[in-house]
């Protein structure tokens, strides 16, 4: 077994096996993966057919996606999110329709932000998928941003051209193709766990312990009972792999982190290149001292 501490990352015995990339992006999202999920993935064990790949911090859903297991559970707390992902699964047109409904009326109009803002006060009214799935690839930066007190979504327009209602139609088909083999539900992460069996994976990519207070449907989240799930999968057989806070260039140092001796077995840092949060936070500004990266921690 090896031991990990929080000063020093450790290189796996056998170099990972290859996964293609898979770069075509469904939704924009906050940590999303997308650019480096095949290299998270390579670090996964291969699965049997009668083994499950679970997600339980599904979010953008890149790792899955790029991973295109045959038997799968993505699952969230977020509702509006996982109704993202169930018409995906169930009704595909049913989701390229909102977001193409939604795109017409701000493409048309000659003041866009102007709809943005009623789309986005149509969400905060009444959380949604049919205005989230518009709003994740419409607000800057893609970072969808929620106020804790009463998770009000408060990200401003992007100055970017969402993709048009073609190119997502064909964005969903694609991913509708990669994730015929899950189950999308809304649950803790804790259920997810609990459904684990002997031989099953989990990866886990919660949100950022020192980042993303105001992010992700303002969730309460604790690292601290997350490692105790991970301690009692593991002692059933289920293989965890953890996407964690990094090294940021700023401090040059891995950020330290309630991490239980011996709970894991490996560990790889896996570059992401510049912070979205502090891309957005900084609005255009130099990033080249805000570079992150994670740590990949792995039970096996």
């Amino acid at each position: 077994m090896v031991t990990l501490t929080d000063s020093s990352p450790l290189d796996l015995d056998e170099a990972p096996r290859e996964v293609q990339p898979f770069k075509t992006q469904l939704l924009k999202w906050v940590g999303n993966k997308q650019r480096f999920a095949h290299e998270i993935a390579s670090y996964f064990p291969q699965l049997g057919p009668e083994n499950t790949y679970f997600e339980p911090f599904l979010g953008s859903g890149a790792v899955l996606a790029t991973l295109a297991p045959r038997r799968a559970v993505g699952s969230d707390v977020f509702a509006p999110l996982v109704g993202i992902w169930q018409a995906l699964r169930f009704e595909p047109d049913l989701l390229t329709s909102w977001y193409a409904e939604r795109w017409s009326r701000f493409s048309a109009s000659p003041d866009r932000r102007m709809v943005y803002e009623e789309i986005k006060a149509s969400y905060n009214s009444n959380p949604n998928p049919a205005d989230l799935v518009f709003l994740s690839r419409t607000c800057y930066g893609g970072v969808v941003r929620f106020r804790k007190i009463d998770g009000y979504m408060s990200t401003p327009m992007g100055v970017h051209n969402p993709v048009s209602p073609e190119s997502f139609a064909e964005r969903v088909d694609l991913w509708a193709e990669r994730t015929a083999g899950a189950d999308f539900r809304q649950m803790d992460y804790r259920q997810a766990f609990e459904e684990a069996r002997p031989g099953d994976l989990i990866y886990c990519d919660p949100p950022y312990t020192h980042s993303q207070t105001i992010l992700y449907g303002a969730q309460e989240f604790s690292l601290v009972a997350l490692m105790e799930q991970i301690a009692v999968a593991k002692a059933r057989g289920v293989r965890v792999a953890l996407s964690i806070d990094g090294r940021k260039r700023t401090d040059s140092e891995l950020l330290r982190l309630p991490i239980p001796e011996g709970l894991f077995e490996s560990e790889v840092l896996v570059n992401l290149g510049a912070s979205m949060l502090k891309r957005f936070q900084m609005a255009g500004g130099t990033l080249e001292n805000h570079l992150v990266a994670d740590r990949l921690l792995l039970t096996y």
